[in-house]
């Protein structure tokens, strides 16, 4: 069962105002259900949303910040704990060591780089945790349809297409994680295999 969840998503507000409130909503809806949030630590863009919409809902934000941002003052002060690493690596393994999921809310290059790594990182076996796309107003549509076509192409398993969830739907990905199976890592051809 989901009891944290890893948010990934832009530090920035959009053009776009339905973004910044469907993170605030979203916040609120992992509140009611008792999720825990863990995030990049920050309180501008749908960062700061999402996590004032948890706070809001009487729920906890764990915040996984580095010293450098920290140092900009871009730091969410009001989160539950704080977590302040060195450096962005040390930042995403902690978020992906404190969660139960990983969920991609609309972002940028920061955002498709964090979820991108988790994603790898099944392919080969060192994550074993739901990932799911929030695709609101189809903002992740170009990526699945981008994906579909590595998979045409041979170069993404059907079994790592089919262990991704691209939904807008809060209820449809929670059914989702709380149901995933890790699929099998990635073996390759001459690979030799251990007998344990």
């Amino acid at each position: 069962m989901i009891k944290r969840l890893a948010i990934y998503c832009g530090a920035r507000d959009s053009h776009d105002p339905r973004y910044l409130q469907s993170a605030h909503e979203l916040g609120l809806t992992m509140a009611k259900h008792q999720i825990e949030l863990v995030y990049g630590g920050g309180r501008y863009g749908l960062m700061g949303a999402v996590a004032q919409g948890v706070l809001d809902g009487q729920g906890i934000v764990h915040g996984v910040i580095t010293k450098q941002l920290a140092g900009r003052g871009v730091t969410f002060e009001a989160a539950t704990d704080l977590h302040l690493v060195d450096d962005m690596d040390t930042r995403k393994e902690t978020m992906m060591k404190l969660a139960d999921g990983m969920l991609a809310l609309p972002g940028g290059l920061g955002t498709l780089e964090e979820i991108s790594q988790a994603a790898s990182w099944m392919t080969l076996g060192n994550n074993d945790k739901p990932i799911a796309f929030y695709n609101l107003n189809d903002f992740y549509s170009p990526l699945q349809k981008l994906l579909v076509e590595m998979n045409k192409a041979g170069f993404l398993e059907q079994r790592y297409l089919d262990s991704l969830c691209f939904s807008a739907d809060f209820k449809r990905v929670l059914a989702f994680m709380n149901s995933y199976r890790a699929p099998m890592r990635r073996h390759y051809k001459n690979e030799k295999r251990s007998l344990n």
